[in-house]
């Protein structure tokens, strides 16, 4: 199902996890500019402190988002404030190079946490109060690299899949509700991502002296343009957003890069 309407984001309230940087932080900026008010979360209160200063109406909520009470907690606090809950954007994360043979199964349970399960709880909160207000829209981000089969990327490219999984499955089970739920895949973005990313040591030296890695992250997208991405899927209600069309038919083309 696609929205028949665009929706207005005028005073909708949203909540973006990972706002103090990248992505989360150009969406938050985005929304805010077309009228939003904003619960503002991630793990850095000074960086979201200062963030909040610039933007009319928003919170400070710090949350690791890979701990289920803080989640809970993020979803109420921002109830509390605001009195609904319009928009989630689900947009924590944190990415793992590895040989999938190579896998550290506690990161891996880490990294489960943090970009399944915690995305999963925010929903599972916010799900209640979007019905009770007669809908609402929620936004998963996923990755360009849940689309296709990528050496050393298994174990990340799994979990950024299962969030599509769960939130195309939810968009169809939450349809009657008239709660909207999407899935952004991202291309390559020029953030603070690849350097907070978990790689394993086979792959360090390996990854910086890549010709391939160099010509990808050449062609690499602004924050504010994949923010821009995000912003119009809020709008439109989409199933799937691409970071570019090509990646559609991700096995051929992004061969070609």
């Amino acid at each position: 199902m696609i929205r028949g309407n665009q929706l207005d984001i005028k005073g909708k309230v949203a909540i973006v996890t990972g706002a103090s940087g990248g992505i989360g932080l150009a969406t938050a900026k985005i929304l805010s500019s077309k009228g939003a008010k904003l619960a503002l979360v991630a793990r850095s209160k000074d960086k979201l402190e200062q963030l909040a200063k610039g933007l009319p109406d928003a919170i400070v909520v710090t949350a690791d988002i890979s701990k289920v009470d803080d989640v809970k907690r993020m979803v109420k606090q921002a109830y509390e404030h605001f009195g609904r809950i319009d928009i989630l954007v689900n947009n924590a994360g944190q990415g793992y190079d590895v040989p999938v043979e190579n896998t550290d199964l506690e990161i891996f349970h880490y990294l489960f946490d943090l970009d399944v399960v915690g995305p999963l709880v925010a929903m599972k909160e916010a799900i209640p109060i979007m019905r009770r207000q007669g809908g609402g829209t929620i936004v998963n981000v996923s990755s360009g690299t849940a689309l296709m089969q990528l050496p050393d990327n298994g174990p990340y490219s799994a979990l950024k899949r299962a969030l599509a999984q769960i939130s195309l499955t939810a968009r169809t089970e939450l349809a009657k509700d008239n709660i909207v739920v999407s899935v952004v895949y991202p291309y390559i973005t020029l953030t603070d991502f690849e350097k907070n990313t978990i790689k394993d040591a086979s792959l360090q030296k390996q990854e910086e002296e890549s010709p391939e890695a160099q010509e990808a992250f050449s062609k690499a997208d602004p924050p504010e343009y994949t923010a821009q991405r995000i912003v119009e899927g809020i709008e439109s209600g989409e199933a799937e957003i691409f970071g570019h069309d090509w990646m559609k038919s991700p096995q051929t083309a992004w061969s070609q890069r």
